[in-house]
């Protein structure tokens, strides 16, 4: 895991899954990112790009609906698994992540949760923290990102 921090621009959907890319290359199987914003923030975009990185089969979408998805690692050396989910709708109800039932050991892979701030930081001693702003005035977005060590 690296220490690298950051912030950027990112004017379109193109270039926060080319930030998710980026990102990839810092995380390893049981590494926590927690995504946070506004709605239309890029999210989403964001999780499609680390997993692109991560060398992920199948597309990923918003797991919304269904609060968790899993993504296989590709056949390829280095892919790494990813687990997405959605703690909006858990109402800050999420003691452990496995209790989602997944196949997927989160040891093995890396789990990316929107809106996770002040729920899902116990799940490691250190997560990824990248928060998302949408300038609605220009509909541009920022990211900023830092690893934290979990108190």
């Amino acid at each position: 895991m690296s220490d690298s921090n950051g912030h950027r621009l990112l004017p379109t959907v193109e270039d926060t899954e080319a930030l998710g890319r980026e990102l990839a290359e810092q995380l390893e199987p049981g590494d926590l990112v927690i995504l946070d914003g506004p709605l239309g923030a890029g999210k989403t975009a964001l999780t499609r790009g680390i997993a692109a990185g991560l060398g992920v089969q199948g597309r990923v979408s918003s797991p919304t609906f269904i609060i968790a998805r899993q993504h296989r690692a590709g056949n390829h050396p280095g892919a790494v698994a990813l687990v997405h989910v959605d703690a909006y709708r858990l109402g800050g109800d999420l003691d452990e992540l496995d209790a989602l039932d997944l196949d997927t050991d989160i040891d093995d892979a890396v789990v990316v949760v929107e809106w996770g701030t002040g729920v899902v930081e116990h799940l490691s001693d250190r997560h990824l923290r990248v928060q998302l702003r949408r300038e609605p005035e220009s509909d541009v977005r920022t990211a900023d990102w830092t690893w934290l060590a979990t108190n």
